[in-house]
């Protein structure tokens, strides 16, 4: 697979003016790379950019927000060019991974005044601002100072600031960090409801199972360069047949370890320390699971704890970068 080919079959041809579009884009920092030769055609629903630290997914937001202009290429937001970046404005809503709040204004007054920036009428913005403070379950909040919100509800305010212009563009970088389960559920609710209204939805995140909670489909970025596209299904399919980590904290780890192995769920097991656990090792994730939960209910093992040890997405990077070589 190079940077170029998608890991699934183009679906119905839409318009440009519905789409996000990069042309043979890249960005660089002088002499740093930021993203290279990158060719997308986004569809409305909910996309994930997935990759660690400094694979390109900052710059790529940049640029669909206008914030940053491709050195090569050239990007289309919606039928509008990033070279007249102003004019993206009314259609890109942009929650950066950063806060910094006036710490004695109030939540509604912090949404209303960048309305007024944005050059809505007083009667507008008081009604845009409500709107979007019930779409993120904030109201009763408003009126506090945000100096005292909690991180939730940080998060929350700067997803309504995000919004309230109505964008058809919504790009979001790592917005569920910070967030208990309950606000989790919630934010991802709102996020599927905007997809669902035929926006766009572009969520950026280094964690392979958030992404796969909420999104359509999926880009994976890794040293600039986009190494997979398309949904999520699709990209897992490409290391389907690689092995995938197991953790599993329990009672009697030798015995369970020993057992995996006679129904052939694992390719290998390592045993914790104190043996009050495992590492596992498996190609047919549903034997794996099947045979456990077999376990569990037949010989009373106390579970604590079974997590995908690499749902982390630099695993599934391993993967790619292992069967198909270096990107170019």
């Amino acid at each position: 697979m190079t940077a170029h080919e998608s890991v699934h079959d183009a679906g119905p041809s839409l318009d440009d003016g519905d789409l996000i579009v990069f042309d043979n884009v890249s960005k660089f920092y002088g002499e740093v790379l930021g993203v290279n030769r990158v060719t997308l055609r986004l569809e409305p629903g909910i996309t994930g950019l997935v990759g660690p630290n400094g694979s390109g997914k900052s710059t790529l937001m940049n640029l669909m927000t206008g914030l940053l202009r491709p050195s090569e290429g050239s990007v289309q937001i919606l039928g509008v060019s990033s070279d007249v970046p102003h004019a993206l404005f009314d259609h890109v809503g942009y929650l950066t991974q950063f806060d910094a709040f006036p710490e004695r204004m109030t939540g509604r007054s912090f949404i209303d005044s960048f309305l007024r920036v944005h050059g809505f009428g007083a009667a507008d913005a008081r009604r845009l601002t409500e709107a979007a403070l019930e779409r993120v379950n904030l109201v009763d909040a408003a009126d506090r100072r945000m100096g005292g919100y909690s991180k939730g509800m940080r998060q929350r305010i700067r997803l309504a600031q995000a919004i309230a212009h109505e964008p058809g563009v919504l790009v979001l970088d790592e917005p569920l960090n910070g967030l208990d389960p309950m606000a989790r559920s919630e934010v991802i609710e709102i996020f599927k409801g905007f997809a669902d209204e035929g926006r766009h939805v572009v969520i950026s995140s280094h964690v392979l199972h958030e992404v796969d909670m909420v999104s359509d489909r999926v880009v994976l970025l890794t040293g600039g360069y986009v190494v997979a596209e398309g949904e999520v299904s699709g990209v897992r399919s490409e290391v389907e047949e690689r092995p995938i980590q197991v953790l599993v904290r329990c009672s009697r780890a030798r015995f369970v370890a020993a057992r995996l192995f006679e129904a052939e769920a694992v390719v290998q097991v390592e045993l914790h320390d104190d043996e009050g656990g495992l590492l596992a090792s498996t190609r047919k994730a549903p034997r794996f699971y099947d045979a456990l939960s077999r376990l569990v209910l037949e010989h009373d093992i106390d579970v604590e704890t079974v997590t995908v040890a690499d749902s982390d997405v630099r695993a599934v990077y391993a993967y790619l970068i292992e069967s198909e070589g270096d990107v170019q």
